[in-house]
């Protein structure tokens, strides 16, 4: 589910945070799904319980998992996304990233073909 790179100058946590909204965002993850306790994951990992819930809290206040004492994580439906976290938010991220395509010289047929895939994907 979730391995870590030692050599990435980015903290432990953003890293689990990053590969479980990736989990969620593909659909690999569903709404509903229970995501492992933060023991599992500890464990798993073999790194610091308190990693894992730092990295859980920050998915929880950006909306993409909640938590139900007692029971655990819980992938959150994508209206508890948006609503933390604006669309506009993440249009500004991508005319970012878009654009350091373009610098780089990426073609826009294959940028377009990129967008095509990724939409057909989510919307069949």
């Amino acid at each position: 589910m979730i391995n870590l790179d030692f050599r990435d100058s980015r903290p432990i946590y953003e890293q689990i945070k990053d590969k479980i909204k990736n989990l969620i965002v593909s659909g690999a993850l569903q709404t509903g799904d229970r995501i492992m306790s933060v023991r599992e994951t500890a464990a798993k990992l073999t790194i610091n319980p308190n990693t894992i819930v730092k990295a859980y809290k920050e998915l929880e206040n950006e909306g993409y998992i909640y938590s139900v004492k007692g029971k655990g994580y819980f992938v959150a439906d994508t209206g508890s996304i948006l609503n933390s976290q604006s669309s506009e938010d993440i249009i500004a991220e991508l005319e970012k990233k878009l654009a350091e395509l373009c610098f780089l010289g990426i073609e826009k047929e294959k940028i377009d073909n990129i967008v095509k895939k990724i939409w057909s994907e989510r919307n069949d």
